[in-house]
């Protein structure tokens, strides 16, 4: 990215930065010289945002902006580009978790699910698309291996993620022509607060599973698994921050070994019996009874 006379770096608008990737990647960008957009949408949710950029010794602009909301969309994006003549970049983080199978879920849950991951991130990229060709920016969006392989329980969250996936790679080489480099960040498992803020009951859950008991129940034994040797958000942060500083980045880019093992065992399995029968394992389980 070309360096800007606004700030050491340019000016990156992030959003979702109230907890895990999306603090920790504001608080990276603010330190490494840019100029920082640190957007959430509760504002009263910003006390460990502000804790971390003061422990840093940095400074953040933190503005509300909610990515389902058009009006705020709008408004937030014009408020900064007016504050600072420009938009050099824009990291799309903000994102929400949904557990459950198709039968457990309603379809206003599977719809919120897609607003949000989905909708809510063509939105902000629709939006700051023009900022971004004047400054031949970038963006950077945070996907999961989620959205390359299909877990199960995972079924909304991952196809949502997917949906990010196969619009942003169509869009990449059409957003090349006029000079913004599209790239997205996937981790595999990462130890923060985004886990928890899923609403997820889980004796609830496993009481009305219905047929789906011992398999959700095996599910939520596996997941601790998982998460055992997860990355911290800091360290998602880095390969941000790499993107974002790359002369050339590349549109697809795993944050560990396992995710680009996980990635490559689905990219390599042609027919998919390869990624079903691994995540059938994950419930405890072969085959159908």
């Amino acid at each position: 990215m070309v360096e800007k006379a606004g700030s050491a770096r340019g000016v990156v608008l992030i959003t979702g930065t109230s907890s895990g990737i999306g603090l920790a990647s504001a608080v990276a960008a603010a330190r490494a010289g840019y100029t920082v957009v640190a957007t959430l949408r509760d504002p009263d949710r910003a006390g460990a945002l502000r804790t971390a950029a003061d422990e840093a010794g940095v400074t953040l602009d933190i503005r509300r902006l909610d990515i389902t909301e058009e009006t705020s969309l709008t408004e937030t994006v014009a408020e900064v580009v007016a504050a600072y003549g420009q938009l050099d970049a824009v990291v799309n983080n903000a994102g929400a978790g949904s557990v459950g199978t198709l039968e457990l879920l309603t379809m206003d849950q599977v719809r919120a699910a897609f607003e949000t991951n989905f909708f809510g991130t063509i939105a902000v990229t629709r939006a700051a698309l023009p900022h971004l060709r004047a400054s031949r920016g970038r963006l950077v969006t945070i996907g999961s291996i989620g959205g390359i392989v299909g877990q199960p329980f995972n079924e909304t969250y991952c196809a949502a993620k997917a949906a990010v996936e196969a619009y942003l790679e169509s869009l990449a080489p059409v957003a090349d022509t006029v000079g913004v480099a599209v790239s997205i960040v996937e981790p595999g498992p990462v130890s923060s607060s985004f886990v928890d803020n899923i609403d997820l009951d889980r004796p609830a859950m496993l009481a009305s599973a219905g047929p789906y008991t011992p398999a959700f129940g095996n599910y939520l034994e596996y997941i601790p698994a998982m998460f055992a040797s997860a990355q911290t958000p800091e360290e998602v942060a880095a390969t941000v921050l790499d993107v974002l500083a790359d002369p050339a980045p590349p549109f697809r880019v795993q944050t560990s070994q396992f995710a680009r093992e996980f990635v490559a065992g689905k990219l390599a399995d042609l027919d998919g019996s390869t990624v079903v029968s691994t995540t059938r394992q994950w419930l405890g389980a072969t085959s159908a009874e």
